[in-house]
């Protein structure tokens, strides 16, 4: 596979596989807007070049090669927006993946795609804001993501933090979308189960220090530290926290699960920390992702959200194959075609994609099973998964405790009572 290169405000990918012919003059354009400017939203960017790839080598979306034009939101949501609206304005697409922080994804949804009625699906935004939204009828059917919300992974969270044996501690959210819905769940789960929160402290993007903000966290002499934080801003608090004698009894979100928070920090710092993050189910689809990835980059999927791109995308490409018209609402509207738990159950390899092409001609419909699994999206574009947690090692990330989504469930259904 062909290196990415990053550092240009627009990246047009073209797979184009040896040896296959395309309709002439005949281009499908798929838009996406990922954060390729930080370390780990680059194998992010990368994952959905490989599932782009894949699809065409099985012939494109109707025959049409796939064109996915990529622009960086350095996770920054005006950057975000000005990409989405290119995309949408000059390029055209009726699809938009991305974005990966609900902070981004959200003004993308709410002041680009669903005034331009194109469709958005998102690897690994999960703020529960979305979810509220489309119970509202503010998403138009247009919203879907391949990752489970933060109302599950809140629920990890406390389960682990329980299970360490925690009576208190403090939280540090990143202040946005997420981070303020994450962190406000982790506290009422934790409280439900008798741990206090001593304090819960806001973390701004790119300021020049966080030592106040630690100092604050630090006066209470928390017994532990639940940290919701991505990498850039994760690195400088921990490196705060730590040097100021913080705790190294760390429990952290999905967001940290990278190896350059880990190189950053210092591993040595991080031996008690333990993250939580969705997991794959233990289904042969998960393991083929698997086989796939360390095909296409010499090593296993180990970072945040890769599967869950793969499969955002393509559903995407599915949906666009199983379309009548390539508009933004009506794709959104065959998501159905794709996921249907009564259809031909479907892995997208390169046989498994010239399948579900044929029998969505015939107007049958598919069971999308990919890296994430059988993929199901309720009626406000949401997906149940499992749960795991994991921590660092020298050589990189290793997985502890798998949690079903029935223990999941069955432990936020205890905590209403």
């Amino acid at each position: 596979m062909k290196a990415l290169i990053f550092g240009l405000t627009a990246i047009s990918l073209v797979a184009l596989a040896p040896g296959l012919s395309y309709s002439a003059d005949c281009t499908t354009k798929v838009g996406a807007v990922l954060p390729t400017s930080v370390d780990w939203g680059r194998p992010i960017a990368a994952t959905a070049r490989m599932a782009v790839d894949l699809y065409n080598k099985a012939g494109g979306v109707k025959g049409c090669k796939v064109e996915l034009i990529l622009r960086d939101t350095q996770v920054d949501p005006k950057v975000g927006v000005d990409a989405a609206k290119a995309l949408v304005d000059l390029d055209k697409v009726p699809v938009l993946i991305g974005a990966v922080s609900s902070g981004v994804s959200m003004p993308i949804l709410t002041s680009v795609s669903v005034p331009s009625n194109v469709m958005q699906i998102s690897c690994c935004s999960s703020s529960t804001v979305f979810t509220r939204l489309a119970k509202d009828g503010k998403t138009k059917g247009l919203w879907f993501r391949t990752f489970t919300t933060s109302r599950n992974h809140a629920a990890v969270a406390a389960k682990i933090i329980k299970a360490k044996g925690y009576n208190n501690l403090v939280i540090f959210y990143k202040n946005d979308d997420w981070g303020q819905d994450i962190g406000k769940l982790v506290k009422a789960d934790l409280e439900a189960l008798g741990v206090t929160v001593k304090a819960s402290i806001a973390i701004n993007d790119g300021q020049p220090s966080y030592r106040a903000e630690v100092v604050e966290a630090l006066k209470s002499n928390p017994e532990a530290a639940y940290v919701a934080l991505y990498p850039k801003e994760g690195i400088a608090t921990m490196r705060e926290w730590i040097s100021l004698g913080g705790t190294q009894n760390l429990v952290v979100a999905n967001s940290l699960r990278s190896e350059e928070f880990r190189d950053s920090v210092g591993i040595k710092y991080l031996g008690k920390m333990v993250g939580h993050d969705s997991a794959a189910p233990r289904t042969a689809s998960a393991a083929s992702f698997t086989a796939l990835y360390k095909e296409a980059f010499k090593k296993e999927p180990s970072g945040p959200g890769l599967p869950n791109i793969f499969d955002a995308v393509m559903i995407a490409l599915l949906a666009m194959e199983a379309s009548p018209t390539l508009s933004g609402d009506v794709i959104a509207r065959s998501v159905s075609k794709v996921t249907d738990p009564n259809g031909t159950p479907i892995f997208p390899d390169e046989a498994g994609i010239k399948q579900a092409s044929a029998l969505l001609a015939q107007g049958k419909t598919i069971r999308y099973q990919g890296g994430t699994g059988a993929v199901t999206f309720d009626q406000y574009g949401d997906v149940s998964a499992p749960g795991l947690s994991w921590k660092f090692s020298e050589k990189g990330i290793v997985e502890l405790d798998y949690i079903t989504s029935e223990n999941i469930n069955e432990f936020i259904n205890s905590l209403k009572k």
